[in-house]
């Protein structure tokens, strides 16, 4: 019966990511009668986003929830959104929100672990603590994500949560520069302007700077703004 159910739910998969949205849902919904914790989560990703279905919040939150019971990774994740912007049926709980992107990012969900982290490193609901900020920071960047790399980045370079090591922050920014975040790649401009944990170079300073500003960082485009308004820069 497993076996079956697991066919079917790769079926479904591969209905839903060729853009057969009918056909995924009338599949995962099917699977999630036997009580599929995967195909009830995807069942409700598709009735909170109205694909092959019309937009059911309140369908989505419930299969969420019983899903969410079963520790479905996703779900938990989801339902954390969910709380963490009062939206999709349920009030503003940030409290809630923690608990449940904990739970996820347990589960080895990387935006859960990033999400989680941010929640650590500014207090929201939970008490601030930057080193286990900088443990999830780490977990999420370690299956790539790139906005994780630049904030463990951050706590390496001002030591919060962790010792202040400047070569263990120009790796973490340029992992994420070379991923095109913005404010990575401002940091590592900073980092080849200062020397902080590599050589001083300022062409390879103003160079981030510049991918920096093309990508829209205030602080860059102010200086890249201001090094052309003197004349001393010609994009």
């Amino acid at each position: 019966m497993e076996q079956e159910a697991n066919m079917n739910i790769a079926e479904a998969h591969e209905a839903y990511n060729t853009g057969d949205y009918k056909s995924a849902f009338e599949i995962y919904k099917a699977i999630s009668e036997s009580g599929n914790a995967d195909a009830i989560t995807s069942l409700g990703f598709m009735y909170q986003n109205a694909q092959g279905c019309e937009k059911n919040e309140l369908k989505a939150l419930e299969c969420y929830e019983n899903a969410s019971a079963k520790k479905q990774p996703l779900a938990l994740f989801n339902l954390a959104s969910l709380y963490s912007a009062g939206s999709g049926g349920v009030e503003q709980n940030f409290e809630k929100s923690h608990e449940l992107f904990l739970e996820a990012a347990v589960r080895e969900v990387p935006q859960a672990q990033y999400e989680v982290a941010v929640m650590f490193e500014s207090g929201i609901g939970c008490e601030e603590n930057l080193s286990e900020a900088s443990f999830w920071y780490e977990e999420a960047a370690k299956r790539g994500h790139a906005e994780a790399f630049n904030n463990l980045g951050v706590l390496y370079k001002d030591g919060h949560g962790v010792e202040v090591n400047n070569q263990k922050a120009f790796i973490c920014f340029e992992r994420a520069a070379n991923m095109n975040v913005a404010s990575a790649q401002y940091n590592l401009g900073l980092l080849y302007d200062q020397g902080l944990g590599v050589d001083a170079d300022h062409e390879k300073s103003l160079e981030w700077c510049r991918k920096a500003s093309f990508n829209g960082h205030e602080k860059a485009k102010m200086i890249m703004s201001g090094l052309q308004d003197a004349g001393t820069l010609v994009f």
